[in-house]
């Protein structure tokens, strides 16, 4: 697409060499015919003079003024079109110039925001996987065991000894009574393990985090030294 603009350029540069040139041309025959007038007129004129004929001269001489300050009143003007001419086509050049580069760079930025799209995209994929493994492992466990008080395991104890002892009565309500300790220190224990496991899930999200923060820190670092660069550039 960019070498087709820049052909296209060219060619309308060509064209409007091409139509300069031939300006000159016509302006320079011009230029001749109005001279070999003039030159005309003012042999006529010494001729006339030569011959004593002053009124014809006076005429050719008041023709003669009147031809060459319209001839230097065109000249003035064919200057001055010609010099807004040139600073049309420098303008027209400054801004073809300011166009291309500002082409040039608009590719330059939207590049380099694909390229961040796709790192962004792929830490947050890999960051998604890690945290699916995290939580299978994390819900697993299956070496945990409940540690239970020394006054339960008492309590155990006593309520086995019991049974043995016959006792079954006494055995009964000891074992309500640790049944419902039991219970407790289980809750207590679900409650502690339900805190670690949420402490654990926090410092696993945060370090993601603060990788997700350090990478787009470094792309709008880039992207900002990009557009120093195109300030500098221009």
């Amino acid at each position: 697409m960019m070498a087709e603009q820049q052909q296209q350029q060219q060619q309308q540069q060509q064209q409007q060499h091409q139509a300069s040139s031939s300006d000159i041309k016509m302006k320079e025959s011009e230029d001749s015919a109005v001279q070999d007038f003039l030159q005309i007129l003012e042999d006529h004129r010494l001729n006339c003079e030569r011959q004593g004929k002053y009124v014809e001269a006076e005429i050719a001489k008041n023709r003669l003024e009147e031809l060459r300050i319209h001839e230097e009143n065109r000249r003035r003007e064919a200057m001055r079109s010609r010099q807004i001419a040139e600073r049309l086509g420098v303008e027209e050049a400054h801004m073809l110039e300011f166009t291309q580069f500002n082409q040039l760079w608009d590719r330059k930025m939207q590049d380099f925001e694909l390229k961040a799209q796709d790192l962004d995209d792929a830490m947050k994929e890999r960051h998604a996987g890690e945290y699916k493994d995290f939580a299978k492992q994390l819900g697993m466990d299956p070496g945990y065991k409940p540690k239970f008080s020394k006054d339960l395991l008492n309590m155990r104890k006593i309520q086995e000894t019991l049974a043995k002892q016959k006792e079954y009565a006494d055995a009964h309500k000891i074992k309500l009574k640790a049944d419902n300790l039991e219970s407790y220190e289980l809750e207590k224990l679900r409650n502690q393990q339900h805190v670690k496991m949420a402490n654990l899930e926090e410092k696993f999200l945060t370090k993601q985090q603060s990788e997700m923060m350090a990478l787009r820190q470094r792309i709008q670092s880039s992207r900002d030294e990009l557009k120093k660069q195109r300030q500098l550039d221009l």
